[in-house]
């Protein structure tokens, strides 16, 4: 969880606290009185649980202000906007969520993205992009909208395509090994990858195992031009907007690409993993 999210969600809790302490009540006082238990008030005041909308409308009616009401859905709608949580996102599918993505790819001239265990999904194959939707779904228990989600996905892939628009995509060997998909599945998906070197608008960069690092390979991130980093994470995104973070991740983003290889030797890595599939 991000260092700004859990100060936020601390601020918002001493609010409560102090709207509580406002209205002479006691924590089991206003849990009895909101129906909820004495656990999930102390954890909203000690911001270790993040508070919903309806439980922040209910707080400010308990404690006799329901005035405070839109001041704490202010606050949660600010660092929320950082913090989008997968269980939020993905109750309507995956497909929503896609949507909301090929906005911003198509919003961006330069995208730049860093991956360590999946395949970057603009260069996703149909058959491969199911087999990770599907591993999604069933973690996050959310609707198994996967057949629309990889339309949706695809499709977004003919902006690849577009004059004037640059992808520098670079990928950690372990997404090229990692079997999330029959080997069949992956050794097309790797075909796939070996098409697209060379293209105008693609620069895909390998960063083999035997590559000297200066950072290690950690979290995946996407950087939107020099506007916006999205960083996944298990339990949710985060959408960072802050100039200081963008160019810290730009910077992660150059000393991970000069470890890249690229071209011939590129290729030379996607093969090495292709023969590793036994398919050949």
């Amino acid at each position: 969880m991000s260092t700004d999210f859990q100060h936020a969600r601390i601020a918002l809790g001493l609010r409560l606290r102090e709207l509580r302490a406002e209205g002479g009540l006691t924590g089991r006082q206003l849990a009895d009185r909101l129906g909820w238990t004495q656990s999930k008030v102390s954890k909203l005041e000690t911001g270790r649980q993040t508070a919903t909308h309806d439980d922040l409308k209910a707080w400010a009616e308990g404690v006799g202000q329901p005035e405070a009401a839109a001041e704490l859905a202010a606050r949660l709608r600010s660092f929320e906007s950082g913090t989008r949580s997968w269980r939020r996102q993905l109750a309507a599918g995956h497909k929503p969520v896609q949507d909301t993505l090929t906005i911003e790819y198509e919003r961006s001239t330069v995208m730049r993205a860093w991956e360590n265990s999946v395949i970057v999904g603009m260069l996703q194959t149909a058959d491969y992009a199911r087999h990770v939707f599907s591993a999604y779904v069933d973690l996050h228990q959310s609707p198994r909208d996967i057949d629309e989600a990889v339309r949706a996905r695809i499709q977004r892939q003919e902006i690849l395509y577009q004059p004037g628009k640059r992808y520098r995509f670079i990928i950690w060997e372990s997404a090229l090994l990692a079997r999330m998909c029959p080997p069949a599945v992956m050794a097309a998906q790797l075909d796939r990858l070996s098409g697209v070197i060379g293209l105008d608008t693609v620069s895909l960069g390998i960063v083999p195992f035997e590559a000297s690092l200066t950072l290690p390979p950690a979290n995946s991130f996407w950087i939107y031009d020099e506007r916006l980093v999205i960083v996944e994470d298990w339990h949710a995104e985060l959408w960072l907007d802050q100039p200081e973070n963008v160019a810290l991740y730009l910077r992660v983003w150059e000393t991970l690409a000069g470890s890249a290889v690229y071209g011939t030797d590129a290729h030379k890595v996607i093969t090495r993993c292709r023969r590793a599939l036994g398919t050949l």
